[in-house]
């Protein structure tokens, strides 16, 4: 990844997780007890946005770079890029 790329992983596969259960069980829940509190649910909508880091896609996209952190590798020669997995060695060092 270049510094200036956008990272929406995480630092672990289950804290990932678990900030995507909190993030879509408040969406969820904002508009699901509407009719329970009325309009005071809508203030689960930014907990929610804020655990998946500004929208669904957003999270899905940390999931993979998460899953991927560190096993593949991404080179670019002439004009070309590919992806190879990552050498366990360089990796690890």
């Amino acid at each position: 990844m270049t510094p200036d790329a956008p990272d929406y992983a995480s630092s672990s596969l289950p804290i990932h997780l678990l900030r995507g259960a909190l993030g879509f069980l408040a969406l969820t829940g904002s508009v699901a007890l509407i009719p329970l509190t009325g309009l005071l649910s809508l203030l689960l909508l930014p907990v929610g946005l804020f655990a998946l880091r500004g929208c669904p896609t957003c999270w899905a996209i940390g999931l993979m770079q998460t899953l991927s952190r560190g096993k593949l590798q991404r080179s670019c020669e002439g004009g070309v890029c590919t992806l190879t997995v990552a050498d366990r060695d360089k990796v690890a060092s």
